[in-house]
């Protein structure tokens, strides 16, 4: 016998030893549904397919009403040790335990009569109700229970009689609490905290509230916690309405069901911290959220939809919020995950790099928006656009360089990961370094070696002939026996004007063709972003310093050359390593500046700290520490 997913299990199992002392039961709610040759089961939190044989179903036929019963232990007694169906039996008990589909312990309110009505806050009891939905999702359903008993809860508002906070208290009583009503002058109209107190007198606090059309719920936590998150959220929302289509419900407008969504939502929170149950917002197997950051409910009321978001406020009180520090990401998938989180576009605190309108040919374009809200600075907004061989490296790229400018102009640098930074760092400074050198003739490459690259001749062909652009490009060696160049593409000057023409893309890398293709994939960059009316400006040279976390878990196929993207990514990570300490070497001694490194240095400002919690790299720069 086999479970959907799991090996085959035999012998012994967790499901066996539980259920020998006699109280392992069924998990209530779980539904059954028969197959040819098996069985399939799910309930709240778990699911599994049994299949393999056709006496599956049997088995599940003599097993049913003692696991429902929680006599189990009872039933395996009568089952004589070694043989066939006592096996089968432990097998089958053993899947239902690993899926979490049994619940150990005695029923949340022992055997309470369904009809009867359980006094909200009675010592020792929680009502029916509450009672089975405790069963149907506790590990422990004993000890929720009791917690959820013993516990008093509180609303306060600046109207204990307006919509939501009147809702809020029928959620609350709805799950057996006695609540009070507390008025709050101090709260804004559509803004309510609920608290639910233990016995040992802690408390648990979530807030809820409207910003015109959208609704929140913030993760539970201590008062000042929940009071800083709702109005860092009620500050971003009101900053994304104000940026859309202009509808706007008045607060004697927003909907009644709208009100009840939010304050169920924040009651079920409540209620699930205050019982020691899994946070809703963890329920869903939401590929979105990021495990180990606290979430926030969304919610619109027109069109009705609401959905949970990763979430970490600028004032991070609590220790589960202070104390957040994610390892960097594994891969570029990761890496773009944590970005769309930082990047939401409604409670995001970072600019979020998207395609939008742009054109995607002949370069994949990604813009995002750097305005007041944002930086916390009046003034117009400003717009970023940037490009690259492909769209998720052209919104990592733009991403880590809006947080440089959010940073400092020129003070930090930013990568997804350790090594991304670096390679980031160290390109920018060797380009800026051999700008300003003074040329050297004998540096200059011979065109034969870097000609003939695939990439090259893909991004030069789209520069000068689709584009019709007329530019020169150059490549250079960065110093005498190194394997380190630096290539410039600058457009052709016509009439009269002397001199070089204007840089339209630069690039370092460890190769006279990667230099040369990395500079070429930047100017049709600035040529199409410029076309499309927004100009990219000229960004730093990064280059294959991505190409390491690109490759990271990238399957190549073997016919993917340096023509392709995956392959020509794979080859330049191979050799990423020894470029950056090749650029360390020559240009990078005392550039990069960490906390541990330079203990005197005045705190990095934010966002420097959420970045690092969400596990990207922040590094200050000499000139900067100086």
């Amino acid at each position: 016998m086999t479970g959907a997913n799991t090996a085959p299990t035999t012998g012994t199992n967790t499901g066996t030893g539980r259920g020998a002392g006699g109280v392992d039961r069924l998990r209530p709610g779980t539904a059954v549904t028969p197959l040819r040759a098996g069985l399939h089961l799910r309930g709240r939190r778990g699911s599994v397919t049994l299949e393999g044989s056709a006496a599956v179903p049997v088995v599940w036929g003599l097993l049913e009403e003692p696991l429902r019963s929680g006599r189990l232990a009872e039933f395996r007694e009568g089952l004589e040790p070694g043989s066939a169906v006592r096996t089968a039996v432990d097998t089958l008990v053993g899947q239902l335990a690993d899926h979490d589909l049994l619940v150990p312990g005695p029923p949340a309110a022992g055997n309470p009569d369904p009809t009867a009505a359980v006094p909200p806050g009675t010592a020792g009891a929680v009502g029916p109700a509450v009672a089975r939905w405790i069963d149907a999702t506790a590990g422990h359903p004993a000890a929720a229970a009791a917690a959820l008993a013993t516990a008093r809860a509180e609303v306060l508002a600046r109207d204990p009689a307006s919509p939501l906070a009147a809702a809020a208290v029928r959620a609350l009583e709805a799950g057996g609490l006695p609540v009070t009503r507390t008025p709050a002058p101090g709260l804004p109209g559509q803004r309510v905290l609920l608290t639910v107190r233990d016995a040992a007198g802690q408390d648990r606090v979530v807030a809820a509230g409207a910003v015109g059309p959208t609704g929140y719920v913030t993760a539970p936590g201590s008062a000042a916690q929940a009071r800083a998150d709702a109005a860092a959220l009620a500050t971003r929302l009101a900053a994304a309405d104000a940026a859309g289509d202009g509808t706007v419900l008045r607060p004697h407008e927003v909907p009644g069901a709208f009100a009840a969504l939010l304050a169920g939502a924040a009651a079920h929170r409540l209620l699930c911290a205050a019982a020691g149950l899994p946070d809703p917002a963890a329920e869903g197997d939401d590929p979105r959220l990021l495990p180990g950051i606290p979430a926030v409910l969304l919610a619109d009321a027109r069109p009705a939809r609401a959905d949970h978001h990763s979430w970490l406020g600028p004032e991070r009180i609590d220790t589960d919020r202070r104390d957040v520090l994610l390892a960097p990401p594994a891969g570029l998938g990761e890496a773009l995950r944590r970005i769309a989180v930082l990047g939401e576009r409604r409670c995001g605190p970072l600019p979020g790099p998207l395609p939008g309108e742009l054109p995607q040919l002949p370069v994949p374009l990604a813009a995002c928006t750097l305005s007041g809200p944002v930086t916390g600075k009046a003034g117009t907004p400003r717009m970023l656009t940037g490009g690259g061989p492909r769209l998720d490296l052209a919104r990592l790229e733009l991403f880590c360089r809006a947080a440089e400018l959010l940073l400092g102009e020129g003070a930090f640098t930013v990568g997804a990961d350790p090594g991304h930074a670096r390679g980031r760092a160290l390109r920018h400074a060797a380009a800026r370094r051999l700008a300003a050198a003074v040329p050297d003739g004998s540096a200059a490459v011979d065109p034969a070696r870097w000609s003939g690259h695939p990439q090259l001749r893909h991004w030069w062909t789209t520069l000068t002939d689709r584009l019709g652009i007329a530019a020169r490009l150059e490549v250079h060696r960065a110093a005498p026996s190194t394997e380190a160049y630096r290539a410039v593409v600058r457009r052709t000057r016509t009439g009269p004007a002397r001199g070089p023409g204007p840089v339209l893309g630069e690039a370092v890398e460890a190769t006279p063709g990667d230099a040369a293709s990395f500079a070429a994939v930047a100017a049709v960059t600035a040529v199409c972003a410029a076309a499309a009316g927004a100009p990219a400006g000229r960004p730093r040279p990064s280059g294959g310093a991505v190409a390491p976390l690109a490759a990271a878990g990238a399957r190549t196929a073997a016919w993917e050359d340096l023509g392709w993207t995956a392959g020509w990514l794979a080859d330049l990570a191979g050799r990423e390593e020894a470029f950056q300490h090749t650029l360390h070497r020559l240009f990078g001694a005392g550039l990069l500046v960490t906390p541990d490194s330079a203990p005197g240095l005045a705190p990095d400002p934010e966002p420097a700290g959420l970045l690092r919690s969400f596990g990207f790299t922040v590094l200050r720069t000499a000139e900067e520490a100086r």
